[in-house]
């Protein structure tokens, strides 16, 4: 069990370890009373980024589980944060926004025969007393958003922010120089207090709960993630799940990249398509134009890979090299188009209908001699019409029609224009000794500007 503090993890559905150590990353740091425990089993989030106005945006959203009454969490900024409620499904209609589609062709359940379509296959020293001095700790706002009170608070000295929060009645035993290397940087600290008594509770009297979905919104210089925070409540390693929309598709710097997979799941699928399906390319989403932009460094970059332990094996998720690290995978990206805007509106279709080519007869028309001929040549008309009018099969994807309409409250927070990236990267508590940088993606000076929005033939499940 956790015991006083829990960090909120990025936007994993990752859930408590088999140890009763809960898994956790990122952006928040959590405070209970003492001798309470609280469990964090899900947290995700959504970051923003505009490099011209030098403006940053995170929302999360934890889930949490526990026996204490209250807790609160601490979130530093590079800069005063303007806090907004959102949407208490954000985060599930942004998942049903970002689900990979996959091409299907038509196929008769009727014709002696079956016609089956060339498809992709299917489908992360105890707290020194402070000298008697005054506190360096100010509180520059306080208020409510959604359900959550709130504090904006600076300090110039970690002692002195340890001191604030104890009388305030929340204790702290974690590592005094994590916090400390946000005083240093004279970063701004949001305090959240959480009142449990409102959540569901369980028969042995813990608590079960999301909280409010919150925006945390203030200028940075920098697409920066406060990623240091984070080591409180690791043990070994963390998984996170990083949603992030900017003008550029965005990547992790250095050995964080996930071009280690990227690009050689985008090689092996070269070949598995029928010429024709995208024009003049092989492969969909402009992934060509990567991968020849990238031929004269794509033999360094896998050779890199490989001496990382990072090897890539088609249709698989990325295992742990020698020392438990695990390549970055890139789950989702597209420059979003007026058409995806219209269908967070509900103004345009979630996904494409496959024909159904039997429509009109049954089994009992194909078991009469008289008609069977015919409606044979009729079915094999469709199916032939079909393919030369979508060489490449229909792209489709499956969600609750509930959830489709309430795509809708994405609206007002996906741009037209703005590239959206979705990666997963399990961070070991090693990689989690700085703040993360958040970069364009590119290889050199050759940017990435290739999309992924469909399932490859090489893609993991």
């Amino acid at each position: 069990m956790c015991k006083l503090v829990v960090i909120v993890s990025v936007s994993a559905l990752l859930l408590v370890l088999a140890t009763g150590q809960p898994t956790a990353e990122s952006a928040c740091c959590y405070f209970a009373a003492k001798n309470a425990d609280i469990l964090q089993p899900a947290q995700k989030a959504f970051i923003t980024f505009d490099p011209v106005e030098k403006v940053e945006s995170f929302t999360v959203q934890p889930k949490f589980e526990g026996n204490a009454a209250d807790f609160g969490m601490v979130i530093p900024t590079p800069s005063k944060p303007k806090l907004d409620e959102m949407p208490r499904d954000f985060f599930k209609e942004l998942a049903v926004f970002t689900i990979l589609k996959k091409r299907e062709q038509p196929e008769s359940k009727l014709l002696p025969i079956c016609l089956p379509a060339k498809r992709p296959g299917v489908e992360g020293e105890e707290m020194k007393k402070a000298e008697v001095r005054r506190s360096t700790v100010k509180v520059l706002e306080a208020g409510v958003v959604g359900s959550l009170d709130y504090k904006i608070i600076t300090a110039e000295r970690a002692d002195d922010l340890y001191d604030w929060l104890k009388e305030n009645k929340y204790s702290y035993s974690g590592d005094e120089a994590t916090l400390d290397h946000y005083v240093k940087k004279k970063w701004f600290f949001t305090t959240m207090k959480v009142d449990t008594k409102q959540m569901k509770r369980n028969p042995d009297g813990t608590f079960a709960g999301e909280i409010t979905p919150t925006r945390f919104q203030f200028a940075s210089e920098q697409l920066i993630y406060p990623l240091k925070i984070t080591q409180l409540s690791v043990k070994d390693k963390t998984e996170a799940l990083f949603y992030v929309q900017a003008p550029y598709k965005v990547d992790l710097p250095g050995d964080m990249t996930y071009q280690y997979q990227w690009v050689p799941m985008l090689q092996n699928a070269q070949g598995w398509y029928a010429k024709g399906i995208f024009g003049t390319h092989d492969l969909p989403g402009q992934a060509d134009d990567w991968i020849n932009g990238i031929k004269d460094k794509t033999p360094a970059l896998l050779q890199r890979g490989q001496q990382l332990g990072f090897n890539f094996v088609s249709g698989q998720r990325p295992q742990p090299n020698k020392d438990g690290r695990i390549a970055t995978t890139l789950e989702w990206a597209k420059k979003l188009t007026a058409d995806d805007i219209k269908l967070v509106k509900g103004e345009t279709a979630y996904s494409e209908k496959v024909p159904n080519v039997d429509e009109g007869f049954t089994q009992a028309d194909v078991n009469d001699p008289k008609k069977a001929e015919a409606v044979f040549k009729v079915i094999n008309e469709r199916l032939e019409k079909s393919r030369k009018d979508r060489p490449g099969g229909c792209l489709v994807r499956e969600a609750p029609a509930d959830d489709v309409k309430q795509l809708k409250l994405l609206a007002g927070h996906l741009k037209e224009g703005q590239f959206v990236t979705k990666f997963r990267k399990t961070f070991t508590k090693g990689e989690m000794n700085d703040d993360l940088l958040i970069v364009p993606a590119k290889l050199g000076e050759v940017e990435d500007k290739s999309e992924y929005e469909e399932i490859l033939p090489t893609s993991p499940p």
